[in-house]
Formats: structure tokens, C-alpha cells, sequence
């Protein structure tokens, strides 16, 4: 039986390689078919899927952090909530915004939604309701947007065989590559939120230290990595290697915060970073200065 190739993700996702789906194939082409492929960052889980389609005869371990499975077992609840939606907003035009009345009577369908069925398709519902690329992941976030009428035309298709013959677990990255770091054969699938980009949609807190710690897993294994021009880590990997004995500048320093505030609702912390003053200069001693 031939399987479906899908080349992008069944529903939204934010950060999906359906742009390099195609690109991606011919990558695997370098690769054995037989190896153990580790998706650390499973996302919509295109990625798995593909290698399987591409390499039947591969494992492929699906690290569905984010939980895309409940999305997809709850395709036809998520078509329902759709098609009511898209009955109340019937003559409304397309892709303008959503107001008064109309607006209220789409927040009561989606509170009774999460009342009677404890679930929600918030991102899907998002890409309906929002402007492109643009995503909430509670009633309560989406009460503060202005709604547009984006509501998709067609039912999603239900895609039982999306995830068919993956080796499916939820973790912490550093926990699966740490189960797979050591086995031979293994290529790491490596696909991290992007430094500087919108990563709410995550399950995950992200940070520079987050995106930095990334690349101790890509040490000495093969691996396929994704990333952008926005998160500039490939110019910081390139000044890394130019300045080996530079080290971490900040190591002993003390440091200050000063927490202000630039309006009601607005407020930011300055740091101050600073060695320790040499003798020669002042007599003044930490405690002192944090006085």
C-alpha cells in the first residue's frame, strides 16, 4: 500500500518546514536508509513523517513536545466549532474585522466549546480568526485581539496515517538526546525555536542560553539543523571560532539590577555588570557599593 506523502503539516504550526519539505527529501538522499533518526524538536511532526515516507526501513523517534497528537485526534471537534463559526459570520466580508455582536456570540461558541469538551484547537482556531502567523493559545488571549473574518472555507481532512510507524515520545530534547547520543547510526533532526522570533506557541520558555545549548548536541554526530538570519547564530558560531581563548567575559564579574518602569503596565531591568575594582583604585568593597 502506498502511503501519503504529506509536504506540509495537517494543521497550523508555527515554525512547519513545509517551505523546505521538497529540499529536505533531497537532503535524506545523503543519508543511510537503515539509521535511527531523532527528531529533538518534533514540532508538527513533518519532519518524522517525511523521513519515514522517504526511509520506510529507518526508526525515526517523533519528539512531539508541543503534543500535535491531541490536535489531530481532535480534527472533527475542531471542523464543528469551524462550521458554527462559520454560520455566524455568514455575509460578514472576508478579512475584515469582527465586532460587537457577532464578536461576542463567537467568544460564547468558543467557551462552550472548552466547557462541554475540556479542549480547544486554540492555534488552529487562531489561523480562522486572526491575521497570518498571528496565534493565541487561550480563550482569554484571544478576548484581548481583534478578531478578522478568516474563517477557513473547507473542513481539515482527518489524517489517521500521519504518524504512522514513528517511534513517539514527549521529553525534554536533552533527555532524548541523551537516551540516543551514544547509538550507532544515529542522525539528530534538529529544528529549535528560532532566536528573536514569537515562540508562545510553545510549551517552552526559550533564551539565549536555550538556543546556545542547542549546539553542544551537534558535536560529533551527524545531524540535519534548521535556523534563520533573524537568530544571526551562524555569525555568532563563526566569531566563536575566530576567538577561542576569548572565554566568557562576565564569568566573575558582580552584578546590579535596577528594575524600571516606564509606564503603568511597561517596565524593563537595567543591569550593570563590573569587575572586581582593583585595590589601587578604591577601598570600597562590594557590600559597599550595593548599599
Amino acid at each position: 500500500m502506498i502511503r501519503k506523502l504529506y509536504l506540509s503539516a495537517p494543521l497550523p504550526f508555527v515554525g512547519q518546514k513545509r517551505m523546505f519539505a521538497r529540499q529536505y527529501i533531497q537532503v535524506l538522499k545523503n543519508y543511510p536508509d537503515n539509521a535511527i533518526y531523532v527528531d529533538l524538536f518534533g514540532g508538527s511532526g513533518l519532519l518524522s513523517h517525511i523521513t519515514k515516507r522517504i526511509k520506510p526501513n529507518a526508526t525515526v523517534v517523533y519528539n512531539d513536545f508541543d503534543n500535535y497528537r491531541q490536535r489531530l485526534d481532535n480534527i472533527p471537534r475542531t471542523n464543528l466549532l469551524l462550521a458554527d463559526l462559520r454560520k455566524l459570520t455568514e455575509g460578514l466580508p472576508r478579512h475584515k474585522s469582527i465586532l460587537n455582536e457577532i464578536r461576542a456570540k463567537i467568544f460564547q461558541r468558543i467557551a462552550k466549546e472548552e466547557e462541554d469538551y475540556g479542549y480547544v484547537d486554540y492555534i488552529t482556531l487562531s489561523s480562522s480568526l486572526m491575521f497570518s502567523m498571528k496565534y493565541e493559545t487561550s480563550l482569554e488571549g484571544m478576548r484581548s485581539e481583534t478578531l478578522y473574518n478568516n474563517i477557513r472555507k473547507a473542513d481539515y481532512h482527518p489524517c489517521p496515517d500521519y504518524l504512522d510507524g514513528l517511534t513517539i515520545t514527549c521529553r525534554d530534547y536533552r533527555d532524548v538526546f541523551n537516551q540516543y547520543k551514544d547509538t550507532p547510526n544515529v542522525i539528530f533532526l534538529v529544528d529549535p525555536p528560532y532566536l528573536n522570533t514569537d515562540v508562545t506557541t510553545y510549551t517552552m520558555s526559550w533564551s539565549l542560553s536555550d538556543y546556545l545549548d542547542v549546539l553542544t548536541v551537534l558535536k560529533g554526530h551527524p545531524f540535519v539543523y534548521f535556523t534563520s538570519n533573524k537568530s544571526s547564530i551562524l555569525e555568532l558560531c563563526e566569531w566563536m571560532g575566530k576567538n577561542r581563548t576569548l572565554g566568557n567575559p562576565f564569568e566573575d564579574c558582580y552584578k546590579l539590577e535596577f528594575n524600571a518602569h516606564m509606564n503603568y503596565n511597561s517596565s524593563y531591568t537595567d543591569m550593570m555588570l563590573y569587575t572586581k575594582p582593583h585595590p589601587m583604585f578604591s577601598e570600597r568593597t562590594h557590600s559597599d557599593i550595593q548599599k
